[in-house]
């Protein structure tokens, strides 16, 4: 889905990525949806860490110091609990990463998303790095209900990056032969990069080389023409 800027900051976020998406689970009171953000942003940094499959609800019941019945009321099953978790990272995620460009169009917009998906890893959002790099390579070979689920929610980031180079392309802002969706890959490829060399050899410098290889990726395509305001 398409990813244009307009008035209202969620007015055109993706239905998996928007934060205000429709669960399947029934209205909550205020208290009972507090608690079961709490328990949410909890379980999040858990399986950042210890991936979606390390947890389950006797680790988070014990980590919370609650009874695992009183998680049974939330969560009727681990599979629950992992699709809970990976909708509440979504979440996070849009409010981290999306919302704050969704007033913005074209090329601006491109390079927001990535600036902000880069700053969201390097300030460690999640203590484990980027949760859907993480998530995506768990589960890319595990079929079932959470892979569906991170599935669509990375087709859809992809979208993003693909609507906004294709709506800067419509504005002469990036030049007509450059396929935007290749484009798009590239720059996910190198932000997952990034985060990848931050975890996995502690580089600190990471998100930074990731960052300047993207705009310079941008850089490359753009029209020799001024970006509109």
């Amino acid at each position: 889905m398409k990813m244009r800027a307009q008035p209202a900051a969620t007015a055109r976020l993706p239905r998996q990525l928007s934060a205000g998406a429709v669960r399947k689970h029934a209205p909550r009171r205020p208290h009972g949806l507090k608690t079961r953000r709490a328990i949410l942003r909890k379980a999040v940094n858990i399986a950042s860490l210890e991936g979606l499959e390390g947890l389950s609800i006797g680790k988070l019941a014990r980590a919370l110091r609650i009874s695992k019945s009183g998680l049974f009321a939330h969560f009727g099953s681990k599979e629950d609990l992992q699709c809970a978790v990976v909708d509440e990272a979504r979440d996070i995620f849009v409010e981290k990463v999306i919302r704050p460009a969704a007033r913005l169009r074209g090329l601006r917009l491109l390079r927001a998303l990535c600036q902000n998906w880069l700053t969201y890893g390097e300030q460690k959002t999640f203590p484990g790095g980027c949760f859907f790099s993480a998530a995506s390579l768990e589960f890319d070979d595990r079929p079932g209900a959470v892979r569906d689920r991170i599935v669509s929610l990375m087709k859809k980031w992809l979208g993003n990056l693909e609507h906004a180079a294709r709506d800067a392309q419509s504005a002469g802002e990036i030049r007509e032969d450059v396929d935007v969706r290749q484009l798009a890959f590239e720059i996910q490829a190198l932000a997952m990069g990034g985060n990848w060399s931050s975890r996995l050899f502690r580089d600190r410098t990471a998100f930074r080389s990731a960052k300047a290889a993207i705009l310079q990726r941008i850089q490359q395509v753009t029209a020799t023409v001024p970006s509109r305001k």
